[in-house]
């Protein structure tokens, strides 16, 4: 009757486990709302390189969607680098795509620099700047030290990357260690090593996810370490789309902590013996030869059983629950959450990470495992799962893939298809390594010899002979340490011989998997904190790196000489305006003001015209830009503009041409400047 009390007890936990961890799921899932990728800004009010008249009593920027501002969001350099906003933007008209800022009185005349950081709906930090004038352009001694707020400070950007690789690690261990013992070794959970694993990925997500949500204030804010223990940081990121992810994932945790001890307390217990059978007088076992005692006790059997299966069962559900709910705080707070078809890339954001941590953590629990001694029907079913886990993988990476490329040209012309070439060459790493740990499963099958000497091994414990002179030595401190040291030496040894050839072979194929797995979240962390390679292409026009097809030398420009830019691009398109080639001039190429050219002409050397072409300087250095140039049409395939490049160093040009509807292409080339 106890045993039966404790048992509905342990389910109604279960249960409440299942009802908190599914209302949590919900209200994740219920936030998660269509959006856009990435803000971009959209316009801005004086416009960019524009020269107003008088000086203007604000500055109001206008973004592809709702962004979050700081009191710093927004800053307005003068000529000399003195800041003359009067800070604490806000939205304008109550617009959540907007940021204003006032300008002080009495501005004189000049270029100005607007330097401007805010969060877009996909949780990541976005920035840039541009100029405008007032009166007459003139040169502006802005440093990069002022323009420093543009971006995250170099420590906490490392920082903050490391807690997020860690936390996905740490998701990966504790998820896939629990879907290893539940499925395939339930006998694993009374090890130690089994529970360290559990235990380690428990506590390693819960301070990975404490650290990140300190230094989120910081890393958006693009400030020091030092403020990642300002409180007023974090009550702002808890109002973040990432801040309540963040608080969820810790409430997730807490229902973990008691999955693990209903986990390890439910599978860790040797199954209850079976009653034993009444003897008769003669000392004979009753039914003996009897059928129907054979087949009452093997219907004891399956009673025993039975409080075990349903106990896996009920801890596989809450399980499968808590993963899904812990996979929706990072999909419902990343780029699947915004962009085209949300309604589908956020289950199948939460299906790749599952099967992500069913491979990876089965991994390291398979380590364990062999180090254990565990049959080749515990390493066969794991075969079986990580299949499926890599099938899932594929799948849902290559649509994650399209959705974030958007074109076979941001595969190499961004950050974020040169990161996903990388992961993509580690993941078929893995599947190589993967191959040779069948190959060496195949051995162990095959191999009875090797497993009847590792069920030797296991339950047979070596016969050593006592030292002599044990007694008389029995009360020395010192004999007993020693003592005791060689017992730790014996039965370490014991636990060696478990490791035949094949079975070690095993296992170091396995232990390289698992590193190469580090390296796969690493360069996930990496892809999670880039813009998607579609909105790249957008924003940034490929500005971190030469178009491909090799762009020619930056040219050694010298100030007031005219600097002309080639840039060959292909549309891919069927149109005869598809393919040519762009050419930029300034003049007199130095900072401040200059005189903008762009010519498009055809493979045969004759202007072509095109429905859109965009002009833009950016100069990555010192995340200054994009600064795109009105251009002003002057006859077929002929433009002209001016362009403010307020600081010296390595610029990047791009051109955006698009010749139809649907093709496009934004050839880009560096060029110097002082």
């Amino acid at each position: 009757m106890q045993s039966a009390g404790l048992e509905k007890a342990s389910h109604r936990r279960i249960a409440g486990v299942l009802g908190v961890l599914g209302a949590l799921l919900a209200l994740m899932l219920a936030g998660a709302g269509p959006a856009s990728a990435h803000a971009t800004l959209d316009s801005t009010d004086p416009r960019q390189n524009s020269v107003v008249a008088t000086a203007p009593q604000a500055v109001t920027l206008t973004f592809s969607e709702s962004v979050s501002l700081s009191s710093d969001s927004v800053r307005v350099l003068d000529p000399a680098g003195k800041a003359v906003d009067t800070g604490d933007p806000g939205h304008a008209d109550g617009k959540g795509n907007t940021a204003r800022v006032g300008l002080k009185g009495g501005l004189a005349n000049g270029t100005y620099t607007v330097a401007w950081r805010a969060v877009s709906d996909d949780s990541h930090p976005v920035g840039g700047a541009f100029t405008f004038s007032i009166g007459a352009p003139s040169d502006t001694s802005v440093s990069a030290t002022a323009l420093q707020g543009a971006k995250a400070d170099g420590l906490v950007a490392a920082l903050y990357g490391t807690g997020r690789t860690v936390a996905y690690a740490a998701f990966a261990l504790l998820a896939g260690v629990a879907a290893f013992v539940l499925i395939c070794w339930p006998a694993g959970t009374a090890r130690r090593p089994v529970q360290r694993l559990l235990m380690t990925g428990w506590t390693a997500l819960l301070v990975s996810t404490v650290a990140v949500l300190m230094l989120r204030g910081p890393y958006e804010r693009g400030s020091g370490v030092g403020q990642a223990l300002d409180l007023s940081l974090v009550r702002a990121t808890l109002d973040e789309r990432i801040g309540t992810a963040l608080a969820a994932r810790l409430l997730l945790l807490a229902a973990g902590g008691v999955f693990l001890s209903l986990l390890v307390g439910q599978l860790g217990q040797p199954p209850r013996p079976l009653p034993a059978k009444p003897a008769e007088d003669d000392g004979g076992a009753v039914g003996d030869g009897d059928p129907e005692a054979a087949e009452l006790r093997a219907l004891e059997l399956r009673a025993a059983e039975r409080p075990q299966r349903e106990a896996r069962l009920g801890l596989g559900v809450a399980g499968l629950v808590l993963a899904v709910a812990l996979a929706a705080t990072w999909v419902g707070a990343d780029h699947a959450s915004v962009g085209i078809q949300v309604w589908l890339a956020l289950p199948l954001g939460i299906l790749h990470l599952i099967a992500m941590a069913l491979w990876l953590g089965g991994l390291a629990a398979l380590l364990v495992g062999l180090r254990e001694g565990v049959g080749a029907e515990v390493v066969d079913r794991f075969s079986r799962i990580a299949f499926a886990s890599v099938a899932v993988l594929a799948a849902t990476g290559i649509y994650q893939s399209w959705r974030g490329l958007g074109s076979w040209g941001a595969l190499t012309g961004t950050e974020y298809g040169r990161l996903l070439l990388v992961k993509s060459g580690c993941v078929a790493v893995m599947l190589g390594v993967a191959w040779m740990s069948r190959s060496w499963l195949a051995r162990l099958r095959s191999a009875p010899a090797e497993a009847a000497e590792v069920e030797r091994a296991e339950t047979e414990p070596a016969e050593v002979p006592e030292p002599v002179g044990v007694a008389a030595h029995g009360e020395d401190p010192v004999r007993r340490a020693q003592l005791a040291r060689q017992r730790a030496a014996r039965e370490s040894a014991g636990r060696d011989r478990g490791l035949t050839p094949t079975r070690a072979g095993l296992r170091r194929s396995v232990l390289v998997e698992a590193l190469v797995a580090v390296a796969v979240l690493v360069v996930t962390t990496m892809l999670t904190n880039s813009p998607p390679g579609r909105v790249a292409s957008e924003v940034t026009a490929g500005a971190a790196a030469p178009a491909a097809g090799g762009a020619a030398p930056a040219p050694q420009t010298e100030p007031g000489r005219t600097v002309e830019l080639k840039l060959p691009y292909d549309t891919k398109g069927r149109t005869p305006n598809a393919k040519g080639t762009a050419t930029v001039t300034l003049n007199p190429a130095r900072t401040g003001p200059n005189e903008v050219k762009l010519a498009l002409d055809g493979p045969d050397g004759q202007p072509v015209d095109v429905p859109e072409v965009q002009l833009a300087f950016t100069l990555p250095d010192r995340d200054l830009g994009p600064l795109p140039v009105a251009l002003t049409p002057e006859g077929t395939g002929r433009w002209s503009g001016t362009a403010q490049l307020p600081l010296a160093g390595t610029w990047v040009v791009s051109v955006q041409v698009r010749s139809s509807d649907i093709d496009q292409t934004t050839p880009t080339q560096q060029f110097k400047i002082g």
